[in-house]
């Protein structure tokens, strides 16, 4: 059977048996998470020279069998560590899962096979063959993740192959809190300095997954459009609406703040379709919520189709919001068409905020504020 050549930049879907062209390296991370690899490929590029050679690799990419059996024979094989990371357990990549720890165990490869979720996993700790503490450590610096926790992934993953760097252990990211660009905020009081007096608030609300892999430019095109129209901006991030932490980080901080206006970026809804209405955590502002969309697809697709978003764009950050009672106002970011990182040899994807459309929702918000006062 022929193997396509992948070529730099693209994504497969794994329906078909590619080679993704990688050359071996000496650390080589898999997972599903696009922001993972975002936020691992950036950690890479902080290294201190000489950095080990890394391979990052959607495991998505790597569906067919025949593209399996390549990989592991041409890039596990010659790697000096190998770090998994599965959402589902080892049946959402079986055959994966078996040729890798196969091979790493024909060839004394240290690997370790990572839940993708903070829930142990018995079948994976038993593929597991590094030490225990040292996979337990690698896990949670993905677990509560951020451009630091990746960076110091690296720093200890290269020195399990004995290129000594200094490195910390893994820093809790709460599951909720205020976000603000390039600064680290606690509380309320610390964006004194970075609001106007007397303006108005307006809550962005977005997946703590996002800082998690650093891929905020979406939100600070927000943020920053907002102050340019007169709107005291509070960034939140939350693990889920449905999370009781986050729900009750969100409504205290709403509450507090005096919040106008809330601008939801996070997708799916708290109450069901058909039956009675749930309490959200916005419910206490008594503020109009404004459904934002980061979506999931690219600019190009959405032109190009006549129908503009995906249907599971459409289901998520449209049809189930408005259960909530929210308001639609439309898409704000796409994501990008893969970019090849050199470095990790690894297409790269990330959420690219569109300019006018930032505008208009920042504008959007305005108006709401002005007719609420």
């Amino acid at each position: 059977m022929h193997l396509l050549q992948a070529k730099a930049g693209a994504v497969s879907d794994g329906s078909e048996a590619v080679d993704l062209g990688q050359t071996p390296g000496d650390i080589v991370v898999l997972t599903a998470a696009d922001s993972e690899l975002a936020s691992l490929s950036a950690a890479a590029a902080l290294l201190d020279e000489p950095r080990p050679k890394i391979r990052l690799a959607n495991i998505m990419h790597l569906g067919h069998p025949m593209s399996v059996d390549l990989y592991a024979e041409e890039i596990v094989a010659e790697a000096k560590l190998v770090v998994i990371r599965l959402l589902g357990g080892t049946g959402y990549w079986n055959y994966g899962c078996e040729q890798v720890a196969a091979t790493c165990k024909r060839l004394n490869v240290p690997v370790a096979f990572l839940p993708g979720d903070d829930q142990p996993d018995a079948e994976l700790a038993a593929l597991s063959t590094l030490e225990m503490e040292s996979t337990h450590r690698l896990w949670w610096y993905l677990i509560h993740g951020g451009p630091n926790n990746a960076l110091q992934f690296l720093n200890f993953a290269s020195t399990l192959i004995g290129d000594q760097r200094a490195w910390l252990e893994p820093a809790p990211l709460p599951k909720a809190g205020i976000y603000w660009p390039g600064k680290e905020v606690q509380s309320l009081r610390e964006l004194d300095t970075e609001w106007a007096a007397d303006a108005p608030v307006a809550a962005l609300v977005f997946y703590r997954a996002l800082v998690q892999a650093g891929n905020l430019a979406p939100v600070d095109a927000l943020v920053e459009s907002l102050k340019s129209n007169g709107i005291n901006p509070l960034p939140l991030f939350c693990a889920s609406l449905k999370d009781p932490t986050s729900a009750d980080t969100i409504a205290t901080l709403l509450e507090a703040s005096a919040t106008g206006l809330v601008l939801n970026a996070t997708g799916f809804a708290i109450s069901a379709p058909g039956a009675q209405r749930a309490p959200t955590p916005f419910d206490g502002s008594h503020a109009p919520v404004l459904q934002v969309i980061f979506s999931g697809g690219n600019r190009e697709a959405w032109v190009d189709d006549m129908q503009g978003l995906s249907a599971r764009d459409i289901a998520m950050n449209v049809a189930l919001p408005e259960v909530d009672g929210r308001i639609l106002s439309r898409a704000v970011s796409f994501k990008s068409q893969a970019h090849f990182d050199e470095v990790t040899q690894c297409p790269i994807v990330s959420y690219v905020p569109v300019d006018d459309r930032i505008q208009f929702v920042a504008e959007l918000a305005r108006n709401w504020l002005t007719l609420r006062r």
